[in-house]
């Protein structure tokens, strides 16, 4: 149908609904397809406010109330800037002179319902000038929203005296605007962690993003009385670099956003990864090699809000010195021959000093970390950076001025995070390292890697920083103590720079970046023995946690090995640290108490090895009897006879003496002797803490030997919601069975903080685990939202372990509800004995090592029964829901 005749008719028709959605949809529909082929957004956004601006005239005409001159229809906030997205709201104030009249009340309730019938999500408002004004002065909201205001019906002026007053100092001062539009912009970032990295970003309201473009014109239009920004330029605001920056910044988030709401039908500005792979597929993002095309657009993404982010410090603190600081006198303090310090921010003496001194630009960052009352770099000094960071070359890169700053400047840890921040924010750090630069907005679409490549990597640089915080000795009681031995400080955060640096281009990232770590301290004039021990770091980063967690490190033989590729004390010490930091600043969700005491485990393990010699044969019978000897002295002393200790321990194997400490042991086989021949479970649970962050609650099961009992066991400890992060099941040929978990609570943390709970889960576990036939049902709960959108086909590796006559039994898939216990359903199925298993959920991956032998306690090695279990694995882990 005809446009015109759409509009003739929601101006007659007897109801205008119908005519109006048909308009509404039709223009709509046009829209999405020009997008989709790629129209210009800005003209996209200003075509849906002129489609809702015809709406809403028409249908306002139709009431009597439209002929008054004392009342008019007013587009206000975005709408009254004449930017509308598909399904945006639509703000609207009916404003009147002197009040509302009694015979407009009826027409109004039926405008308002109407639109309610239309479903715009319609925000509206009915006051007069004065109550406008009043309500703007308590609220810095409604004066926002009257700096920006259009009239669609009705005298045009009513909306201009009430924009005058907006404008005026009667509402607020310009001063008084600035800070209440400053606090609500550090509010709101705070809200955000202040941090431009999100992994499902807030594309209107995170920091860089378009409520920051917003607020930067706010300021400005109070600033100046402008009722629009169309050229900042005129007022010396935005040079013509950063009014692009701007746009281009601008043009872009507006497409997120634009796609963002045609895929959700719905206001949605938060870029969930529900819509993110279909939203890189609409604004045509290819894979490339091994980067998928949704990372391609979110670092997209995440460059533009980090550079509008830049812009912002720039504009504000502008006119925090033109508002904020007019009339006050400047207390300068000189530094040296190009800089001095400008009411506490560093400003170069002119703006040439790069020009004439490039290694000034370096020089910039070392004196703000090695001075603590500078608070920032002046804006007038950042346009300066900004005009002359071309400099940064390979002669800029190699010149030995400048490489010596950098590493004084690595040398001066207390404020090392903040300032390899600061460089990176204002493209400084990505230019100086290239290969730092390519993975700046860098992100891996997965829900392990909560952080892109850059933002993570200064994450392990802060952590490595507050390590010689007194308060890190709570969080990082080794680590903490440990960094105040390391001979070299700079060895460490060369490692965190490059631990990272070639994710994305393919290969192992390790090997790679121990090739640019290697480069990079030739290039610094390292010596041969720090350049080799910085380029080990970063092709080892992994070596440490990988064998924490997936490698059964009670076992001597493994500690063994792990020694022998460690090398020295001091490579120990060094790469304890690394993997501390890197882990800590993956995911806030990844470093709980149970990680901490594995990699503590191993350090301590590890140290006692070194300290024998690498070269030492390990006598696996020897370990076993020392440990079996100083378990019985302990029991001894507590009065029970060798006889009752034998005649429990023979039924266990060696393993069990290899995975307990003695004191673990002897606390078991008492209270097992206690126990005696009840027919019920023994449940002992005990809270272990070698640190104050370290912790973890044992459940030591002490049952009939059942084949069922890991299934059975996970699922109520499931039901219970604790997270299973290890399990040792007996292997006996006995009638009973010892079994170990190793539990967690939903924040990480042992269960001694809730005492109750540790009773209920006692009582639970001896309740369903007294009988076989009363073993529940696997509880299924809802795979959550997230989960749901990385899916991918389980994989299950099989070896063997050549010292321990075992087969090592890996499974990696998505994280789903009752996952454990189907696991050991397959198993027992199989007839697969299972003994030891190591639990790690990353993100939404899970990846599980189980330790396993055939019924007479031998490695699997029947290939077609390999083969077997592993297709059942797979097949019954994808049918999970």
């Amino acid at each position: 149908m005809a446009a015109g005749e759409l509009e003739h008719r929601i101006s007659h028709d007897a109801s205008p609904v119908s005519a109006a959605r048909t308009l509404l949809q039709e223009r709509q529909q046009a829209d999405a397809a020009a997008f989709e082929q790629g129209a210009d957004i800005r003209a996209l956004v200003k075509a849906r406010s002129d489609t809702v601006d015809t709406v809403l005239f028409h249908i306002w005409n139709r009431y009597p109330l439209a002929r008054s001159n004392n009342v008019a229809l007013i587009a206000v906030g975005g709408y009254g800037r004449g930017e509308l997205h598909p399904y945006s709201d639509i703000d609207l104030l009916i404003l009147t002179r002197t009040g509302t009249a009694p015979e407009w009340r009826d027409d109004l309730g039926a405008f308002i319902t109407l639109l309610w019938d239309l479903k715009l999500d319609i925000g509206h408002s009915v006051r007069s000038i004065d109550e406008s004004t009043d309500a703007a002065r308590g609220d810095i909201t409604i004066l926002t929203n009257l700096l920006e205001t259009r009239t669609i019906a009705g005298p045009d002026d009513l909306r201009r005296e009430l924009s005058e007053l907006a404008f005026s100092d009667e509402i607020s001062t310009d001063r008084e605007y600035f800070i209440a539009k400053r606090a609500e912009q550090e509010e709101r970032h705070t809200k955000y962690s202040n941090t431009e990295y999100n992994l499902e970003p807030n594309i209107k309201g995170a920091p860089g993003a378009l409520r920051d473009i917003q607020t930067i014109g706010w300021i400005t239009k109070r600033h100046f009385g402008l009722h629009s920004t169309a050229d900042l330029t005129q007022f010396s605001v935005l040079t013509e670099d950063e009014h692009q920056v701007l746009r281009t910044g601008e043009t872009l988030l507006w497409r997120l956003r634009y796609g963002l709401q045609l895929l959700a039908k719905r206001n949605e500005n938060r870029l969930l990864f529900d819509y993110q792979r279909g939203l890189a597929n609409m604004l045509g993002y290819q894979d490339e090699g091994d980067r998928l095309g949704v990372e391609l657009m979110m670092q997209s993404y995440y460059r533009a809000v980090l550079a509008l982010a830049e812009l912002t410090d720039v504009i504000l603190q502008h006119y925090d010195e033109a508002i904020l600081g007019s009339g006050q006198k400047d207390v300068i303090q000189p530094i040296n021959n190009r800089f001095q310090i400008r009411n506490h921010y560093i400003e170069a003496i002119n703006n040439q000093v790069f020009a004439y001194a490039p290694f000034a630009i370096m020089e910039l960052f070392v004196l703000m970390a090695q001075n603590p009352a500078i608070r920032g770099i002046r804006a007038t000094t950042i346009r300066s950076l900004r005009a002359h960071r071309h400099l940064i070359d390979d002669a800029f890169r190699s010149n030995l001025a400048v490489t010596s700053l950098f590493m004084e400047l690595l040398r001066t840890p207390d404020k090392l995070d903040q300032t390899l921040v600061t460089m990176k924010k204002y493209s400084v750090l990505g230019r100086y390292l290239p290969e730092f630069g390519r993975i700046i907005g860098q992100m891996q679409h997965d829900l392990f890697h909560i952080y892109t490549v850059d933002a993570h990597t200064m994450g392990v640089i802060r952590n490595m920083v507050r390590l010689h915080n007194a308060t890190s000795s709570e969080d990082y009681p080794l680590a903490s103590r440990l960094i105040h031995r390391l001979p070299k400080l700079e060895t460490l955060f060369i490692a965190g720079l490059y631990h990272d640096v070639a994710k994305g281009r393919g290969g192992d990232h390790s090997e790679l970046g121990a090739i640019d770590a290697e480069a990079f301290c030739k290039r610094h004039h390292l010596s041969d023995r720090d350049t080799q021990l910085a380029s080990w770091l970063v092709e080892n980063h992994l070596l440490m946690s990988m064998t924490a967690q997936r490698k059964d490190i009670s076992d001597p033989h493994i500690i063994h090995e792990f020694a022998r590729a460690v090398l020295s004390q001091a490579h120990l010490d060094y790469l304890y640290i690394l993997t501390v930091c890197d882990i800590s600043a993956t995911n806030p969700k990844l470093w709980n108490t149970w990680r901490a005491s594995l990699l503590r485990q191993l350090y301590v393990e590890t140290e006692r090895a070194l300290r024998r010699g690498t070269d030492t044969r390990i006598d696996r019978q020897e370990w076993v009897n020392a440990t079996q000897s100083e378990a019985r002295a302990i029991l001894r002393a507590q009065h029970f006879s060798d006889a009752q200790i034998d005649n429990l321990w023979n039924t266990v194997d060696e393993d069990y003496f290899l995975q307990d400490s003695t004191i673990d042991i002897a606390w078991q086989t008492a209270a097992i002797i206690r126990h005696g021949d009840d027919a019920d479970p023994l449940v002992l649970i005990r809270d272990t803490r070698g640190g104050p962050t370290d912790g973890y609650s044992q459940i030591i099961i002490y049952m009939k030997n059942r084949t069922a009992s890991f299934a059975a066991t996970t699922a109520v400890l499931e039901q219970l919601n604790l997270n299973i992060v290890h399990a040792r099941i007996s292997s006996s040929d006995g009638p009973w069975s010892i079994n170990s978990y190793v539990v967690l609570d939903d924040h990480g943390q042992p269960l001694g903080i809730d005492p109750d709970r540790k009773e209920r889960v006692r009582s639970r576990l001896i309740e369903e685990l007294d009988d076989p036939e009363d073993y529940p049902d696997i509880i299924h709960r809802r795979t959550p939202r997230q989960l749901k959108h990385f899916a991918f086909p389980t994989e299950v590796l099989l070896s063997n372990d050549r010292f321990n006559l075992r087969t090592v039994l890996e499974v990696i898939t998505p994280d789903r509800p009752g996952l454990l216990a189907r696991i050991g359903q397959v198993l027992l199925e199989h007839r697969v004995r299972l003994t030891t298993a190591k639990i790690a959920t990353l993100g939404e991956r899970v990846e599980d090592v189980f330790f396993v032998t055939d019924e007479n306690g031998n490695a699997l090695c029947d290939p077609a029964a390999c083969q077997a279990l592993q297709d059942d694995l797979c097949k019954t882990l994808d049918n999970i829901r």
